[in-house]
This record gives structure tokens, C-alpha cells and sequence, in this order.
């Protein structure tokens, strides 16, 4: 019998790219539903929003920077442990933001240990594993695939957690989500293993990788890209439903705004892997961004109701998280694959400072002005930017220079 499906990704891989899609499943599915509970915990600990918000922004700050250390550790020791590792984490964060008394104990649930955890189980130890396990061609696909999975989660698990928000009180919910984390243990089995190279390249230590890297100016793009993307997704998702309540529209409302963004982010993250295995991933970042920037203006200038909010949710969430199986597509064909989770990790960086600022900025701005205005404003400037950025990106593989030989 044939060890290869029909689309010649063998089942082994199959394996990895669906269990890793689950394991993103739960952990992004969660961590969406974060920003449901910037009302309630708001009145219950007397946190204003700009404080939640600095939450947040410091759980994508801590995320970014452990990503390229957890990345080498799972390009090193397999993704399966990692994973593991990260998801006890997580359940410990959880745990201890359920029991917060005030802001400290938030920061340090929601905040600092959940932002450790997420670096273990979401893309950049997932798709390294999957990029490793599958043929060049078929890297983009399975890496929309895997990327799917974290807009499934927010699709199922953020309605439900609105759910649950009605029926209990916040801190009860975090201990049913976190039950759901507990299952990324038995599901981490699927992508454990020694990391194998699918392409038997060498490729470079990762000293000189990384400085390679670090000396390419496509390398340096991506990043500025990335940043703007972590940006709009850490505003949107962590404000766009209280944003929703000033306005006067439900709770519901909002709930659905981001199981929309899930639900649309499912086919937008698919296809634009598709496109990208076939056409110009640059291109595609940049007609990407520059879509964003267009759906931004379109919902500002339009009048705000259940429809408009469920229309712009929809359309963003097509463009949600296509970033990730494009820019991830270009590290590897950049740069090979294998130092990918340490050197997506890099970008994944940028990415998580982006949304540290998103979270941040936007709870500021707003108790500084009373309204989100200045940051939609800025994320349109800033969606500008990311599309002009990725056009010089120069798409072939590195060509490293052939060693002489000694004499």
C-alpha cells in the first residue's frame, strides 16, 4: 500500500498538519476569546481599559520575544515537547488569571505566563515541524492548513465562551478554557519526534543562519510586514468588541464580530496558501495589506450597525491570517528549512511587538481621547506601509557562496 495520499503529502505529514491544525485550534481559540473579558473583568477588579490593554500587549510582548528561543529548542528537540511544556504553562496562566485579585495577578496569568506559553504552542513550533515534514512545493498549502486551525478555534470557541460568559461569571470560564488547553497534551503526540529535514539540505549553523539573515534586507521587510500585521490583529481582536458596546450594539454582537473573523479566516488562510504555492508570495502580502487598509476606511466611513459589523468581520477575517502561511513560506524558501523555527520565530517577533503596540496604543488612546478614532486611523497608515514594504522582497533562495577548496 502507498505511504502518500493523493496529493502526495505522505500520512505521516497528514498527521502533523491535522493535529498541529488542533493544537492551534485550542491555543488561538482561547487566547481570541481574551478580548470578551475586557468589560467584565474591567468592572469586576476596577481595571480601566487602558491597563487590560497593557495586559494584553505585555502577553504579546513576552510571546514575541520567547518565540525565537522556544523555536530553536523544537528545531533542537522535536515540537511534541515543546508543545507539552507549553500547554502546562498555559493552564497554569489561566489558573492563576482566574484567582487574580487586581491587576498584578492578571499580568501575571494573562500576561506573562500565558505569553510564555503561547510561544510553545502555536505557529512557530507547529509549522516548523509541518515545513520539515512535507516536500518545498507543498510547504505554503500545509502551512494555510495548520493556520486554519487557530481561526477554527476562534470560530467555535469564542461564541461559546460568550456563552459561558453569560451563563458564569469570567472566572469560572477561564477554568472551563482552560480544561480546553489540557487536551493539546495528548494531542502534542502527533507532532513529536525528532525533527526530520524533508529536503536534506545541511544548511547553515544557526550562528551564521541567523546572520545571514540579519545582513538580507528581504529578511528585514518581512519583519516590518509582520509588525504591522500583529498590530491590526491585537487592536481588532482585543478591541474591536468593546468598540462595538460604546457604539451601542450587543455584547452578542461583538461575540459574533469575532467568530465571523474566525469563521471567514478558515478559507482566507487555505487559499492564500494556495495562492501562494503557485504565484508570487510578496505580491500576495502586499495586495494583503492593502485590502486590510481598504476594509478599515470602508467601515469607518459607513454607518455603524449589526450589518456594517458583521460585514467588515467578515471581510477582515478573510485577510486575518493569510500573513502566516506567506510570510512563513518565504522564510523557508528564503532561507531554508532548517533553522525555521528559530528564524520564523525572528519574524514571529516582530510580529508580537506590532501587537504589543495594537493592545497597548489603542487602550491609551482611548482613555486619553474617549475614542478608538486615532488608531483606526493609524492601522489604515499602517496597512499602506506593509504593502509598499513587501514589494522589494527578493523571493529566490539565498545563494551562499561555494567553499574554496584548500590547496
Amino acid at each position: 500500500m502507498s505511504d502518500a495520499v493523493p496529493s502526495g503529502i505522505s500520512r505521516r505529514a497528514w498527521v502533523m498538519i491535522l493535529t498541529g491544525a488542533l493544537i492551534v485550534t485550542l491555543s488561538m481559540g482561547v487566547r481570541q476569546a481574551f478580548g470578551l473579558f475586557l468589560r467584565p473583568i474591567g468592572l469586576d477588579l476596577e481595571i480601566d481599559r487602558q491597563t487590560f490593554g497593557l495586559v494584553i500587549a505585555a502577553q504579546n510582548l513576552i510571546f514575541g520575544l520567547a518565540m525565537p528561543f522556544v523555536g530553536a529548542l523544537a528545531d533542537k528537540m522535536g515540537a511534541g515537547r515543546i508543545a507539552v511544556v507549553g500547554a502546562l504553562v498555559y493552564l497554569a496562566g489561566l489558573a492563576v488569571a482566574a484567582t487574580a485579585a487586581g491587576s498584578m495577578g492578571l499580568m501575571i496569568g494573562f500576561g506573562v505566563l500565558t505569553g510564555v506559553a503561547m510561544a510553545g504552542v502555536t505557529f512557530v513550533v507547529v509549522l516548523g515541524a509541518v515545513g520539515r515534514a512535507v516536500q518545498p512545493h507543498e510547504r505554503t498549502v500545509a502551512f494555510g492548513i495548520v493556520t486554519a486551525g487557530g481561526s477554527l478555534g476562534q470560530f467555535l470557541v469564542v461564541p461559546a465562551a460568550q456563552g459561558l460568559l453569560d451563563a458564569y461569571d469570567w472566572r469560572a470560564t477561564l477554568f472551563i478554557l482552560a480544561a480546553l488547553v489540557a487536551l493539546i497534551i495528548p494531542l502534542a503526540l502527533g507532532i513529536a519526534g525528532k525533527p526530520v529535514v524533508a529536503d536534506k539540505g545541511e544548511g547553515l549553523p544557526l550562528k551564521a543562519a541567523l546572520a545571514e539573515a540579519a545582513r538580507d534586507r528581504s529578511y528585514w521587510l518581512l519583519n516590518a510586514g509582520f509588525f504591522v500585521c500583529g498590530f491590526h490583529i491585537a487592536f481588532v481582536g482585543t478591541h474591536l468588541p468593546a468598540y462595538i458596546r460604546d457604539q451601542g450594539l450587543s455584547a452578542g454582537v461583538g461575540a459574533a464580530s469575532l467568530a465571523l473573523i474566525g469563521l471567514f479566516n478558515i478559507a482566507g488562510s487555505w487559499l492564500w496558501g494556495v495562492w501562494g504555492s503557485k504565484g508570487s508570495k510578496k505580491s500576495l502580502l502586499a495586495l494583503l495589506y492593502g485590502l486590510r487598509g481598504v476594509a478599515m476606511v470602508i467601515f469607518l466611513l459607513v454607518p455603524l450597525s449589526p450589518i456594517s459589523v458583521l460585514i467588515f468581520a467578515s471581510t477582515f477575517g478573510f485577510l486575518w491570517l493569510g500573513t502566516v502561511p506567506l510570510t512563513n513560506g518565504l522564510v523557508a524558501q528564503i532561507y531554508g528549512v532548517r533553522h525555521l523555527s528559530a528564524l520564523g520565530g525572528i519574524v514571529f517577533l516582530s510580529h508580537q511587538i506590532g501587537a504589543f503596540f495594537g493592545a497597548w496604543s489603542a487602550g491609551w488612546a482611548f482613555d486619553v481621547t474617549g475614542s478608538y478614532l486615532v488608531i483606526w486611523l493609524v492601522s489604515i497608515g499602517l496597512a499602506l506601509m506593509a504593502a509598499v514594504a513587501n514589494l522589494p522582497i527578493r523571493e529566490a533562495p539565498l545563494v551562499r557562496p561555494e567553499p574554496v577548496p584548500a590547496e
